[in-house]
Formats: C-alpha cells, sequence, structure tokens
C-alpha cells in the first residue's frame, strides 16, 4: 500500500513538472493549477514576488502545480532525481536521512508553510533525503529548470530566488547548532524558539502553537531518545516555562526559555 501510494506520487510530480493533467482516480493527490499572483504565499516563495506587471507576465511562462498528500506520504524519496522546488502552502514536513544502509532514519528538518523543500537535490541532480507529510499538506511543484531559465531574464526574480535559497540554507544549518555542544534542556528550547519565530515570520502567535510533529520525531531531530524529550516538556511546565496540552504549547516564559537556550 505504502509502495503504491509513493509511486503515485512521483507520477503526479512528473505531471506537474511536463503539465499534463492528472488522471482521474489517483489516490492521495489532488492537483490544481494556480499563479502566482493568487498565492497566499507570494511574498515568501513564489516567484513572482516583487514584480512588475511586465515581469510577471513573463513569469507567466513558467508552468508549476499545487498538489495535496495525506499525512505519510512522500513527496520524494532519497536518490529521486531531482526536477523541482517545494513551496509548502499548508501543513508540515519532515525531512529524513537514512543511515545504515536504510535500516535507521534520522529527522534531519521540519518544513512548514512559507518555506521551501527540495533544495538538496540541487547539487547532486538527486535528492539525499526523504520528505515525508507529517500532515495532510499541499506544495506547489516549481520547475527548478524553468525557474532558472526565467532568472536569467528578469534580474529582480534571480535575486529573489537567491535570497529565496539562502534563507533556507542558513535556516537548516540550526541543525548543527541543535547537535552540538548543548544538552537536551538546551536542544528542546532552541527548537521551541525556532518553531516559535517560524510561527510568527507566518503570521501565526510565537506564543501558542500546535506542536504537529510527534515527540519521538522532534528527539530524532534533536538528538535525544522520546524519554528525555518527554521529561524535558514535563521539566520546563513544572518551571513555568510552558503550558503542554497535547500538541498544544503555550509559552508562559519567553525569556526563561531564551535562558535555557543561552545557557
Amino acid at each position: 500500500m505504502a509502495s503504491q501510494s509513493s509511486t503515485q506520487i512521483r507520477r503526479a510530480l512528473h505531471l506537474a513538472q511536463t503539465g499534463a493533467a492528472l488522471e482521474p482516480g489517483s489516490a492521495g493527490i489532488v492537483q490544481l493549477r494556480t499563479e502566482c499572483s493568487a498565492c497566499n504565499l507570494r511574498e515568501l516563495c513564489a516567484p513572482c514576488c516583487g514584480l512588475n506587471q511586465s515581469e510577471r507576465n513573463v513569469a507567466k511562462r513558467l508552468v508549476f502545480k499545487r498538489m495535496r498528500l495525506r499525512r505519510g506520504e512522500s513527496l520524494y524519496r532519497t536518490g529521486d532525481h531531482f526536477t523541482s522546488i517545494y513551496a509548502v502552502r499548508k501543513g508540515f514536513f519532515k525531512s529524513v536521512l537514512l543511515l545504515e544502509n536504510g535500516h535507521r532514519a534520522q529527522v534531519i528538518g521540519f518544513s512548514m508553510q512559507g518555506e521551501v523543500l527540495g533544495l538538496d537535490g540541487i547539487g547532486a541532480g538527486q535528492h539525499n533525503c526523504n520528505a515525508i507529510a507529517v500532515e495532510e499538506s499541499e506544495i506547489c511543484a516549481i520547475p527548478f529548470a524553468g525557474l532558472q531559465l526565467l532568472a536569467h531574464e528578469i534580474p529582480s526574480l534571480q535575486r529573489h530566488v537567491r535570497r529565496m535559497m539562502s534563507r533556507e540554507i542558513v535556516r537548516e544549518q540550526g541543525v548543527m547548532l541543535l547537535l552540538g555542544n548543548m544538552n537536551a534542556e538546551e536542544r528542546l528550547a532552541v527548537f521551541l524558539l525556532n518553531l516559535s519565530r517560524r510561527y510568527a515570520a507566518q503570521g501565526y502567535s510565537p506564543s501558542e502553537f500546535d506542536v504537529r510533529m510527534t515527540r519521538d520525531e522532534i528527539g530524532s531531530y534533536i538528538g535525544a531518545n522520546l524519554e528525555t524529550v518527554s521529561r524535558t516538556f514535563s521539566k520546563f511546565q513544572k518551571d513555568g516555562l510552558l503550558r503542554v496540552r497535547h500538541k498544544s504549547i503555550r509559552i508562559l516564559d519567553g525569556a526563561g526559555l531564551e535562558g535555557v537556550a543561552g545557557r
């Protein structure tokens, strides 16, 4: 079942990149045409961001598609040929690196609405990790070759693409900080503060939000086991830093949490 679903998704992505229509009845994928000018994320990631009207008319030559994925479905897998970058319109994705011949997995990143997936494939021409939907999600598949061609014609678009890529690379470098010389409390505090800032960048509350990933996934990301993550959440709540209700987090003492992160 999982293999069949993954095959359907890869086929849908291929159809999106070639501009073909999606055949009826493909499970787990809904494919829709859209324009950058109509996208609520255009100021963050869309190719037409900051362009004048004549430049937008040129940018309309770029064909891209919007797709929905169910929880647990893969957007791409390790070794898949790189063709597109993916703007997350809705939902959450985790990036998973397979270790020890595929027998062990390490979560190396989370991507949320307004952020971009797929940059890992630019250098080698193929993806080096799996991108998996943490919940029902929606993405825009933007063909990278077409984006590059347009960027040569429109200098402002080229600058925007570079800024977009730089922003995502810098964000992903936070993993190195998390897995450095910090203890589990410091790592979890940094993780929550980073998530808070990313929610704020999307216009949501920085102090009250849902943590969409499981405690186990968080542990894999920050380099701690499930028991340690659960115990640390409980300690933060006992210390008055957080209020935790299932997946809902409310930061009660931001300065205190910053203090833990900066120890």
